[in-house]
């Protein structure tokens, strides 16, 4: 019994990574924004994931969509910096509501996790777009270094907004789903 589980969860993160992957390829962008910076619904699957079998499970999940996203379709770079960012910006979203949830297993408590999650991924990555992205986007692709009031500006005009936009559309998304699938996760959950 205990290796048929395994097996189901291992098919469950395999697939729902795969279907996170197609979802990342129906990007878009959001007016007003850099059309570099583009909004996907791919942390719905993994948040699925974390929230039946556990936050490791969300993150293999957020990994295998940006193996597959960067095996496939390349990046621009030459090296994943876009994909490394989309990793750590989802693994920063889902990990506070499924580990709130996971604990308190209620919707309160998933609520909470969602809005912490929008608000780490919002403020993490601007810090992180700061000292380490934006610079490695430059250094990749052999432009001169931006200065740090044109970082500062780009990340208050484009990257902290963006990323609080799409923590809000992907809750917005997520929340009517996650209402219909209830019943099914907490099975899952008491399976799992």
């Amino acid at each position: 019994m205990k290796q048929q589980k395994s097996v189901v969860k291992m098919m469950s993160v395999a697939m729902l990574g795969s279907i996170a992957y197609l979802l990342m390829m129906l990007d878009f962008p959001f007016p007003g924004l850099p059309p570099f910076l583009k909004i996907d619904f791919s942390d719905v699957p993994a948040l699925i994931v974390a929230i039946i079998f556990g936050p490791l499970s969300g993150v293999i999940v957020e990994a295998i969509k940006n193996v597959l996203y960067y095996g496939i379709q390349g990046s621009l770079t030459g090296v994943p910096v876009g994909e490394m960012a989309n990793f750590i910006a989802g693994c920063l979203f889902i990990l506070p509501a499924s580990i709130l949830f996971r604990k308190h297993r209620t919707v309160k408590s998933l609520t909470t996790g969602l809005m912490l999650g929008v608000i780490c991924m919002t403020l993490i990555m601007s810090v992180l777009n700061y000292f380490i992205i934006l610079p490695a986007y430059t250094w990749f692709l052999g432009q001169p270094a931006m200065s740090s009031g044109a970082m500062r500006q780009t990340i208050v005009a484009a990257i902290l907004p963006f990323n609080l936009i799409k923590g809000i559309i992907v809750t917005i998304v997520f929340v009517p789903l996650f209402s219909r699938l209830k019943v099914w996760v907490f099975a899952k959950m008491q399976n799992a």
